[in-house]
């Protein structure tokens, strides 16, 4: 490819111009939930507090394409064609990996950035953050603690209270609804949405 057409290529993908939509990243979700491939955040909360994390090969088998190469490799999702930028249902985000709790939906904001935000975690001891001079300088990177996904970045840009925002992958989460919680094991957050 010539040196113009990679740049080309960065800069559409950054600009959400190409790469799989919501509906190709629903399918794929699907597809792998049908073939009993689902990723190790499924079990609920007793999972996420013990787990460790399985090897390559078996993170390539439990994860969609996309999942992996966001929380193994680093890897950005599409602005705006992602599962959960524009998602405002009541619940918590975990990791898809380990299944820990990292954001709530009470802290969510529509950032008009194209991926889904957040001003602060839910459980601030599951994220980890560290500085990433991969893009044109520095910014800091957010991974999760025990499933060490690379989840997103966090910018100094954001609305009060914090002034900040937490931008996150939807391919390296899994939102659980309000009305789940307690069957999947997260019943300890219901509080945070008043009754059942």
């Amino acid at each position: 490819m010539k040196p113009h057409a990679a740049a080309l290529a960065v800069l559409m993908t950054i600009l959400g111009l190409q790469g799989p939509g919501i509906a190709e990243v629903q399918k794929e979700k699907k597809a792998m939930h049908a073939s009993g491939s689902i990723a190790p955040a499924q079990a609920g909360s007793a999972a996420w507090r013990n787990f460790k994390k399985p090897d390559d090969a078996t993170l390539k088998k439990r994860l969609t394409p996309l999942q992996y190469e966001v929380t193994q490799k680093e890897g950005t999702e599409p602005p705006f064609r992602n599962e959960y930028d524009g998602n405002k249902r009541e619940g918590i985000y975990v990791d898809i990996v380990s299944g820990e709790p990292l954001f709530s939906s009470l802290d969510k904001y529509d950032s008009k950035t194209g991926w889904p935000s957040f001003t602060k975690p839910l459980e601030p001891g599951n994220i980890v953050t560290k500085k990433d001079w991969s893009f044109l300088g520095v910014r800091t990177e957010v991974r999760s603690k025990r499933g060490d996904s690379h989840l997103g970045h966090v910018f100094d840009d954001g609305p009060p209270p914090t002034g900040l925002r937490y931008c996150m992958n939807s391919a390296a989460l899994r939102f659980i609804p309000k009305e789940d919680l307690d069957k999947q094991g997260y019943g300890e957050y219901l509080k945070l949405f008043g009754k059942k």
